[in-house]
C-alpha cells in the first residue's frame, strides 16, 4: 500500500487567505471531476473561494470533452472556484497558463489557447468554467499538469511529458505548494487589467509563434502571437485573422 500523499494545506491558506478572505482548500481522495464538483457546488449557492484537489479523478475533463486522468501522485488535479467581475472575460484561460508556466519552470511554452508544452510535448492543460449565482458570476480555473510520464497515451499524436523531467525530485504537493498564491494573485490582477498586462508575457513563450498552423475551417497560415485581448494573431492568403479560441481551435501543421 503506497504512503498517503501530504499536503501543504496549510501552507498553502496561510498565504491565499490574506489576498482571499474565506478561501478554503479540501483534498478528495476521489471525485469525478473537480470542475464538476464545484460548479455543482457554485450553482447549489456554495459561494466561497475554494481550492478542490483530488488524488483521483474518475472522470476528469479536459477542453473539448477529452478525458484527462491520472493516479494518485502521477498527476496534479485540481480547480479553484472563486466569485470574477472582470470587464472583459477575453483572455483568462492564457493569463492562468501565463501564471504556471511562470512559477513551474523557465522553458515552459505556452499552446495557444490552453495548454503547457515542453520541447513538443504537453505537460498540463487548463478548463474554465463559469456559473450565475445570484448576482455574482463564478470561475472555476481546472488544471492537471503531469508529474511524472503518463502510462495511457493511447490516441495521442505526441506522449505527454511529467513535470519530473524538467524538476527531477518534484511531486503533486510540492507542484501545488509553487502555483496557488502566483494563480490567486494573477486573477485578482486580470479582474481589474484584463490580458493586456499579460501579453507581452505570453508572447514570450508562445509555442506557435512563426509555426504554420491550420484552421478548423481549413485554412493555412502562420502564427504572429496574440494581441492584447488574447486573440491569435494568424496570417493566411486572404490577410491577418485574430482567432478567438470560442470560434475555432488551432492545431501545427504537420510540418511542424
Amino acid at each position: 500500500m503506497s504512503n498517503p500523499i501530504r499536503w501543504p494545506t496549510e501552507a498553502i491558506w496561510e498565504a491565499v487567505v490574506p489576498a482571499l478572505p474565506g478561501f478554503t482548500i479540501e483534498i478528495l481522495p476521489q471525485v469525478d471531476s473537480t470542475n464538476s464538483e464545484l460548479m455543482r457546488r457554485a450553482r447549489a449557492g456554495q459561494t466561497e473561494p475554494t481550492l478542490l484537489v483530488a488524488e483521483t479523478q474518475t472522470a476528469g475533463r479536459g477542453r473539448l470533452g477529452r478525458a484527462w486522468r491520472g493516479a494518485p501522485g502521477e498527476c496534479l488535479m485540481c480547480s479553484l472556484a472563486l466569485p470574477l467581475a472582470p470587464r472583459d472575460w477575453s483572455g483568462l484561460s492564457l493569463a492562468v497558463g501565463v501564471s504556471l508556466a511562470e512559477s513551474l519552470h523557465p522553458e515552459i511554452q505556452l499552446k495557444w489557447p490552453n495548454d503547457l508544452w515542453w520541447q513538443g510535448r504537453k505537460l498540463a492543460g487548463i478548463l474554465i468554467e463559469t456559473a450565475v449565482c445570484g448576482t455574482e458570476r463564478h470561475v472555476v480555473i481546472g488544471f492537471g499538469i503531469n508529474i511524472t510520464p503518463p502510462h495511457d497515451v493511447d490516441g495521442l499524436n505526441t506522449p505527454p511529458v511529467g513535470l519530473q523531467t524538467l524538476l527531477p525530485g518534484i511531486d503533486a504537493p510540492a507542484a501545488l505548494l509553487r502555483v496557488v498564491q502566483p494563480l490567486v494573485q494573477t486573477l485578482q490582477a486580470f479582474e481589474v487589467y484584463g490580458f493586456s498586462p499579460f501579453e507581452a508575457r505570453f508572447n514570450a513563450r508562445d509555442l506557435l509563434r512563426d509555426a504554420p498552423v491550420t484552421l478548423s475551417d481549413g485554412q493555412h497560415g502562420t502564427a504572429h502571437g496574440v494581441d492584447e485581448s488574447g486573440a491569435l494573431r494568424v496570417l493566411t492568403a486572404s490577410g491577418m485573422h485574430s482567432v478567438n479560441s470560442a470560434e475555432v481551435s488551432v492545431r501545427p501543421a504537420a510540418s511542424t
